[in-house]
């Protein structure tokens, strides 16, 4: 992988195939629903590490996110060379993109005001997060080559 930068904002979108009840770490356990989820991160060393963490299968449970994607199937990764403070303004954008729901308050927005971090979508919203990355300029990776379920 080639990333613009070595720390950033990164947005995954991640697409959960059936219903599932999760439990999110100390946040507790929310109802998702099949569809598109987006995902606002950051990285302030190391964005490429961080990108291809959520990428592997075995990893620790460390991040709320970490719980999705053990059920989710990573989509596409957008990134944004830039300040930590970008995060939630691309979160906000995201949020504010018709049909996009919060699915669980608090969602990787522990460190943050922002209601979450995590957006839900009943259809792809890669057009959508297309046109923020032309505003914004963000980097996409389509995983076309790497991609598989993060099943348990």
């Amino acid at each position: 992988m080639d990333f613009v930068s070595n720390t950033g904002v990164y947005c995954l979108i991640i697409k959960l195939t059936q219903r599932r009840h999760i439990k999110i770490g100390c946040l507790g356990a929310f109802h998702f629903s099949a569809g598109f989820y987006v995902y606002v991160g950051s990285a302030q060393s190391n964005l490429e590490r961080r990108i291809e963490r959520h990428l592997r299968q075995k990893k620790k449970i460390h991040w709320h996110i970490d719980y999705l994607l053990r059920y989710g199937q990573l989509v596409s990764v957008y990134t944004y060379a830039g300040e930590k403070d970008k995060e939630c303004i691309l979160s906000h954008k995201i949020g504010n993109i018709k049909n996009a729901v919060v699915p669980a308050k608090g969602f990787g927005s522990s460190d943050c005001p922002c209601t979450s971090h995590l957006y839900f979508f009943p259809d792809d919203p890669d057009s959508e997060i297309s046109a923020l990355k032309i505003k914004m300029k963000l980097s996409k990776c389509t995983l076309q080559n790497q991609l598989r379920p993060f099943f348990v």
